[in-house]
């Protein structure tokens, strides 16, 4: 089931499945800026990533000694949301445990997505309840894909990044199964706030960053006055990826990040994890401009 939030000049499309975001357009153009989800790239569009992010070490978490299975990304993204509450442009969505999670993780939360959307303007909030007896562990992170390029101006390497301020990255590596590479690293940026794209940086897989200082980056092109603009509050890390050649590109933030290679730890030592107490509460936010 889809659910609409608007504003004067924008709309939002949300659907139940994965509480994502599957369409922002403005509405006086008609200019879509989220990917459509085609299936010959990714069918992704904007998923949560949840309870972890990235690929666990053999596909598996550890609780209290115990193995469990956990997919790629977690199972937010294929969970069926409960709509809680929604307006003309408000909705809140809310996933709690039930058999499915508790065979994947042995915990028991409340996972709300609260979008809203005002003017070119939407805020996606995140808020993490721990319901249980027990402290719980997660990583929470985001993945929306935008058109690169938008309304089919210029090529893929008219667009660049432009973060809020000059950034000394280092670019981490995945492995083919999805683990960091102990030890291997780029510099990029290097003291600048701007990244020019080209398909051929995604040739190893996501670009991944820890700790990034800016709290904010844009996608803007070099030929044309569109942009996103993509804010965020306690999110520490940095995804950037798209699939080969893919016209569209995904900027992502994260709280954590996919295990390293040979990770034999606990859910509770993965990295950039966050713990809560019993009745304890995680917020974080994701705002989405486009110009």
């Amino acid at each position: 089931m889809n659910t609409i939030v608007r504003s004067s000049t924008a709309e939002a499309v949300i659907s139940s499945l994965g509480a994502e975001l599957v369409s922002f357009r403005r509405t006086d153009t008609g200019t879509e800026y989220m990917w459509s989800g085609d299936a010959a790239y990714w069918t992704g569009r904007s998923p949560v990533l949840f309870p972890i992010i990235g690929a666990a070490n053999g596909g598996e978490i550890k609780v209290n000694g115990q193995a469990y299975k956990l997919a790629n990304h977690g199972f937010a993204r294929r969970s069926e949301f409960t709509l809680v509450e929604a307006d003309d442009s408000r909705a809140v969505f809310r996933l709690s445990q039930n058999e499915s999670t508790l065979a994947s993780y042995p915990y028991h939360f409340n996972l709300f997505l609260t979008y809203v959307l005002s003017g070119n303007t939407l805020e996606i909030s995140y808020r993490v309840e721990n319901t249980d007896q027990q402290e719980i562990s997660f990583q929470l992170g985001t993945h929306p894909a935008f058109n690169c390029p938008m309304d089919g101006e210029g090529s893929f390497a008219d667009y660049y990044l432009e973060f809020e301020q000059p950034e000394r990255l280092e670019r981490l590596f995945l492995n083919k199964t999805g683990q960091l590479i102990p030890g291997k690293s780029d510099p990029m940026l290097g003291d600048g706030n701007t990244l020019p794209l080209q398909h051929e940086l995604f040739e190893h897989d996501a670009l991944v960053f820890k700790n990034v200082s800016s709290q904010s980056v844009a996608l803007k092109s070099k030929l044309s006055d569109k942009s996103v603009a993509v804010a965020y509050h306690n999110f520490p890390d940095l995804g950037i990826w798209q699939p080969k050649n893919a016209p569209f590109l995904c900027i992502e933030p994260w709280h954590g990040v996919a295990d390293s290679e040979g990770f034999t730890g606990e859910m509770k030592d993965k990295a950039g994890v966050i713990s809560l107490p019993p009745g304890g509460q995680s917020t974080s936010s994701l705002t989405i401009t486009f110009n």
